[in-house]
């Protein structure tokens, strides 16, 4: 039987690398609830390509 839960999973996107014009994305696919937090997340990651900490979006 299959969970039935509000987890659902998100994909989420690093800001800094689409304005920076490099070829390549950095994602991360995380999941978060969603009755709690309803609106988009917004996380710092790390971007192996800018190799720094950057704030990731979610997408979708």
């Amino acid at each position: 039987m299959a969970k039935k839960g509000n987890r659902i999973q998100v994909i989420m996107e690093c800001t800094e690398h689409k304005t920076s014009g490099m070829p390549g994305t950095s994602r991360y696919i995380t999941t978060k609830n969603k009755k709690n937090t309803t609106e988009r997340l917004e996380l710092k990651k790390y971007n192996s390509i800018l190799k720094k900490v950057t704030v990731h979006k979610e997408i979708k």
